[in-house]
């Protein structure tokens, strides 16, 4: 049992070795910032062939040397935002959402065979908006924390420091939200967060100043850099 056990070891080892298949490399960036897929190694040489597949396995970027002359095609989706370094690494400016997903270089380097790239484009957070609501006869409140147009992002409701409960996500929500109930004595300080792989917004909110005897009324509190906090009431 012990020698197939390491036979099998041995082929995975060959084969791995001959496919030269490194481990996928996970990136995040924000929308609109620029990343560069680094494959390192030396400058492309003469007789070199470097292809670049991104999401969907749909070529993008490919360049050929041969006499000193160098041959690049550029898909037109992508066109101007694509560019090959020295070594062929694939630098993407003004990154988008749509950019977001797998990406393979392929060449007939020795150093580089076959490299992979799970790429996350975050969109930037909107600040989480709390709804409050006081129903009659009650000595609670209803709050619900919400966000729209979000993906691979966590909402979360925080009592001071800790943890209360949270929703994450992965692929694009139109809307996101989170209830919570408290008390109208409550005295402690609330918090909504969304956040994701590299951002967050906060909303704080102040059970003693928002949420107090007010049977039927709903309070719509939005959080703004501006001192002073809008609040709607219906």
């Amino acid at each position: 049992m012990f020698e197939p056990f390491i036979f099998f070891c041995l082929c995975l080892w060959s084969l791995t070795g001959v496919f030269g298949v490194d481990e996928v490399k996970s990136m995040s960036v924000m929308e609109g910032d620029s990343v560069t897929l680094n494959i390192g190694g030396t400058d492309i040489q003469i007789n070199n062939v470097t292809e670049w597949f991104g999401p969907e396995d749909s070529l993008i970027v490919k360049i050929t040397i041969q006499n000193n002359m160098s041959k690049i095609h550029n898909d037109d989706r992508s066109r101007g935002r694509l560019k090959l370094d020295q070594n062929g690494s694939l630098i993407i400016t003004n990154t988008r959402t749509t950019d977001s997903g797998v990406y393979k270089v392929t060449s007939n380097s020795p150093e580089t065979r076959l490299k992979i790239f799970n790429l996350t484009v975050h969109a930037y957070l909107p600040i989480p908006v709390i709804t409050i609501y006081c129903p009659q006869n009650s000595s609670s409140c209803s709050l619900v924390c919400s966000v729209v147009n979000v993906a691979h992002s966590t909402l979360s409701w925080y009592k001071g420091n800790r943890l209360l409960s949270s929703i994450s996500v992965s692929e694009l929500r139109k809307s996101l939200s989170v209830p919570l109930e408290v008390e109208y004595q409550d005295k402690n300080t609330y918090s909504s967060v969304i956040n994701n792989a590299i951002n967050n917004q906060t909303t704080h909110l102040d059970i003693t100043q928002l949420c107090y005897t007010c049977p039927g009324i709903i309070y719509i509190y939005i959080y703004t850099p501006n001192p002073t906090n809008h609040i709607s009431v219906f």
